[in-house]
């Protein structure tokens, strides 16, 4: 099968097409054939090395890279009873999606119910789940919650956003450009932010009246993580999801105090997503939503599976304006 491989740590030209074996399934997984495969920031991390000792999500090299996909389960390992040949699942958090099949362990894999492409469903795999947890489970917003969201045109700000709205947060978010701003506000955004018009810890406090935002959620990393720790209200949370600037290396504990004894937590998607039932939950709401017409699912660009390093390339950009996929299947 045709894969992108990745065999030392570097940039995007470390990305190869290869011929390798397609993989066996053992007890407990399925072989899913995929048609798409997400292309997301953790794909980065674990490109260029940064996730090197990372003990959640390993790198060994010559490694397949890719942490999401959607496809059709072709072959069923032994003692698997939750997929059936033939069913259309998606997943998250098993590397090794830029290729043409995957081996995942079948408690991973969600059920796509008719109506959702394969597109929409593999944004809604690990960009969607980020969003749910992020939303509903590291900080529960509720109706009166106040929230600045970075990156808010991105795929993960995007859905964010709307997730924040239906759970009746009032929601700030940051943007690079005008026409960036206009997709955050079509997702519902109450104020927007152009963070190279004005500093955005100090539109933060004028929007809140002083007070700042109850939480941060925070992708960019090094070039926002010290104001975003100033822009909380007293006791609030930061949560340091990515790092598109930078991962952030290190914060100070006297600065959460000096900051109004605010809470800081750099959590990973796999300790949210640990159980089916939790997969099923948070997948089972974003399809529902989807079906419903409440979350709008934005797609970028595609790339055929060959162009994964122009895709990194867009990515690390930061220009984009939804989610990058790569067409797996032609």
């Amino acid at each position: 099968m045709k894969a992108i491989r990745v065999f030392e740590f570097g940039g995007p030209e470390q990305l190869r097409l290869a011929e390798t074996e397609v993989p066996q399934p053992k007890e407990g997984e399925a072989l899913v054939k995929l048609a798409y495969a997400g292309v997301n920031f953790i794909d980065v991390y674990m490109r260029n090395g940064s996730y090197a000792r990372s003990r959640t999500y390993q790198t060994p090299l010559p490694m397949t890279l890719g942490m999401e996909g959607v496809g059709e389960v072709v072959e069923a390992g032994p003692g698997v009873e939750r997929v059936r040949v033939g069913d259309r699942v998606g997943y998250c958090l098993v590397r090794g999606s830029y290729a043409e099949y995957a081996v995942v362990p079948a408690w991973r894999l969600a059920r796509i119910p008719e109506g959702v492409p394969d597109p929409i469903a593999t944004t809604l795999m690990l960009q969607g789940c980020t969003a749910h947890y992020l939303s509903h489970s590291v900080y529960e917003l509720r109706p009166g919650s106040t929230c600045l969201v970075h990156a808010g045109a991105g795929g993960v700000g995007q859905l964010l956003i709307q997730l924040a709205k239906l759970r009746g947060a009032t929601v700030l978010t940051t943007v690079g450009s005008a026409d960036k701003a206009q997709i955050a506000k079509a997702r519902g955004a109450d104020h927007v932010i152009l963070y190279r018009e004005r500093d955005f810890r100090e539109a933060v406090m004028e929007i809140t009246g002083g007070k700042g935002v109850d939480v941060v959620y925070d992708a960019v990393g090094k070039d926002t993580i010290a104001r975003s720790i100033r822009s909380l209200r007293r006791r609030g949370l930061c949560v340091n999801y990515g790092g598109a600037s930078g991962l952030v290396a290190s914060i100070e504990p006297l600065e959460l105090g000096e900051a109004g004894s605010v809470y800081f937590t750099r959590p990973h998607l796999a300790d949210y997503t640990a159980t089916t039932e939790e997969i099923e939950w948070r997948t089972g709401d974003l399809f529902r939503w989807y079906l419903e017409g409440k979350l709008t699912v934005v797609i970028d660009r595609e790339y055929p599976l060959a162009e994964a390093a122009e895709a990194h390339r867009h990515l690390e950009g930061r220009g984009t304006r939804g989610k990058l996929l790569l067409k797996v299947t032609p």
